[in-house]
């Protein structure tokens, strides 16, 4: 065990002939004593400062090992919200796709059928004016039949017609 000041302060040597000098050896304890003091109390200090930085290493160890924790479910919580945004939008592309897919066939299909609408259109103007043309060119040959000439040089005597009507 450790000697304290109080031992060395306590301790007494005994007497033979030829001896040290007791006054020298006493101060030269009583020196000792001080100095033992001072040690002990600065060993003390430095155990209390020990102590105390060894409970901040302790609970800054905590903090960084939470820090760690919240930094991995970060990164984690990213990952899932990366992976969670990767789905959802190949799921909106392929609903966009498929919807484009939709709107196209139905734009084709409307397509068609305007071109069919529109072919068999042609097809009834065409007959139109033929049939037209045929009534047109059946009127004109009506026109320049040589009825007419024989009509307009018909001439009817006024006179006549009172007098035939009588006789009925």
């Amino acid at each position: 065990m450790a000697l304290s000041p109080l031992d060395i302060h306590n301790k007494e040597f005994s007497s033979r002939f030829r001896g040290y000098d007791e006054d020298e050896v006493n101060e030269f304890l009583e020196q000792i004593m001080k100095d033992y003091e001072n040690v002990l109390e600065e060993n003390k200090l430095l155990k209390n400062s020990l102590k105390q930085s060894q409970e901040q290493i302790s609970h800054f160890n905590s903090i960084e090992e939470m820090l760690q924790k919240s930094i991995m479910t970060a990164q984690e919580a990213a990952e899932d919200v990366r992976r969670n945004s990767l789905k959802e939008s190949k799921l909106i592309v392929k609903e966009a796709e498929k919807n484009a897919d939709r709107i196209v066939n139905e734009a084709l299909s409307r397509a068609r059928k305007v071109a069919i609408e529109t072919e068999d259109l042609k097809k009834q103007s065409k007959v139109f004016r033929n049939r037209f043309r045929m009534l047109i060119e059946a009127q004109l040959d009506l026109i320049q039949a040589d009825d007419w000439d024989h009509l307009l040089a018909y001439e009817i005597d006024a006179a006549k017609l009172e007098a035939a009507a009588e006789e009925e």
